[in-house]
């Protein structure tokens, strides 16, 4: 047995702006330098990566991502200085909460094994 989570970032009507998957995103814009190239290294749609990025920047209300002109140019796009230090901090607290969490499954574990031990046979 095992423990998954999924950790996310909601608004006031509890509207998901933050997760996993705009934490990758995110991570590929920086590493890609575009938002499109981004969006097709993770099969999306670069509409719905643009999406993704606008709803964090209206929850955070600062950009995050700097977009440049597309078109012949092709400029791409970068994180802006807030983006780079709100992805490093997001990252940080993804692995700090699931980290906290092996100590209570580990207990959790210990716990349901005597349980099942005890009914064994039943």
């Amino acid at each position: 047995m095992e423990i998954k989570t999924k950790l996310y970032l909601v608004d006031s009507d509890g509207e998901k702006f933050m997760g996993i998957g705009v934490l990758w995103l995110l991570e590929r814009v920086e590493s890609e330098g575009s938002l499109r190239a981004a969006a097709a290294s993770m099969d999306i749609s670069y509409s719905k990566a643009y999406g993704m990025v606008r709803n964090l920047e209206r929850q955070l209300g600062i950009p995050v991502v700097d977009r440049k002109k597309g078109g012949a140019s092709h400029e791409g796009a970068s994180l802006t200085a807030f983006g780079k230090s709100f992805l490093k901090l997001y990252s940080m607290f993804q692995t700090e909460a699931k980290a906290r969490l092996i100590e209570p499954f580990d207990t959790f574990t210990i716990a349901f094994n005597k349980l099942l031990h005890e009914y064994e046979g039943i």
